[in-house]
This record gives C-alpha cells, structure tokens and sequence, in this order.
C-alpha cells in the first residue's frame, strides 16, 4: 500500500509504519546494516556483505518470498570470524537480514515520520479522529438506520449537522442577561 501511495500515486504517506525491525536486546537492527541497491546486498557492520546466494543456480532464482521479502544472508565463515558476532548474531551461526521489496517506500515514509509537517498532520488526524468518535459514540451513529446508499448519505448529513450545531453552540457568546430596574 505504501509502495502505491509514493510511487504511482505520488503522495507523501503521513502515516505510521508498523516496523519491527527495531532490536531492544542490544543487537544490531536491520537499520545498522547499509542496502546497496546496485548490487543488490547488505553490507553488516564489520564491512561484510550478506547475498540472497552465495552459490549459482542451473535454475535461476528471483529470491522473494511468499510474503514479498528477499532475506540476504551472511556467510557463515565470516561471521564466525568477526569480532562484532556477540553483538550481531549471539545465537546463530550467521546473520540474515529480512527486506521487503517495497522497502524504499518504506524508507520515504520512515523519513517524512522526522519532519515537523508530520508531527503537524499527526495532530489535525486527532482532531477528524475525534470527530468520528464522537459521532460514533454521542450521536449515535455506530450503525445506520436507514437503507442503502442515500438513506446512509441522509443520515450522516443529519448526524454531521448536528454535530456542526453543537460546536457552533459553544462558539457564539451568550448576550449578557439584562437586568429589569
């Protein structure tokens, strides 16, 4: 979805990433390791690449999974070899690095997440947010009363007015009561 906003759409995506490539058990996380998309490699840390193959096919292969991901390897001579191995791969015997093929787009939207326009949208998003909630809760319209596609239109008109009403309520000033002498 993110790969057809940025690239044939041509929004800037304001929303938040479900990303789980963050490690908090002090190893390194996929960020720590550089995307060569030339070559089509990671380089780790310690200067090492990690292929998809580290052999050639008689049949080749496209590497991805079901799922949409290629998973780059390092060798497994390497990482026994590297001093940084406690760091990067404690309980395996080589690393391997998961990135999916939309990760560029990925990385577009992990980008406009650090800029202040973000953190401006991110607010005015609350405030629509709220707007259905409350319309959801307090006016009732969890579900629609009447049927098809202008009944729906109707009803949310009415629910959207009175909405609009209430907010208008609290935004014009009493007049001041006058007192007879």
């Amino acid at each position: 979805m993110i790969e057809w906003l940025v690239d044939e759409r041509g929004i800037e995506p304001h929303v938040k990433l479900m990303d789980k490539s963050e490690r908090k058990d002090g190893t390194f996380s996929r960020s720590d390791f550089a995307f060569d998309p030339d070559r089509n490699h990671c380089v780790c840390p310690g200067g090492k690449e990690l292929r998809k193959y580290h052999r050639a096919f008689a049949k080749p292969r496209d590497g991805l999974t079901k799922d949409g991901t290629m998973i780059y390897f390092a060798s497994k001579r390497d990482c026994e070899a590297c001093p940084l191995k406690p760091k990067c791969c404690p309980n395996v015997p080589a690393r391997k690095i998961a990135r999916s093929v939309h990760e560029a787009a990925r990385d577009k939207a992990r980008a406009i997440a650090k800029t202040e326009a973000y953190a401006v949208s991110r607010r005015e998003r609350k405030k629509v947010e709220m707007l259905f909630a409350h319309l959801k809760r307090i006016l009732r319209l969890d579900r629609l009363r009447l049927r098809g596609p202008s009944g729906a239109k109707d009803e949310f008109l009415l629910a959207a007015t009175a909405q609009n009403l209430r907010k208008l309520a609290k935004v014009i000033p009493f007049p001041a009561p006058v007192f007879a002498t």
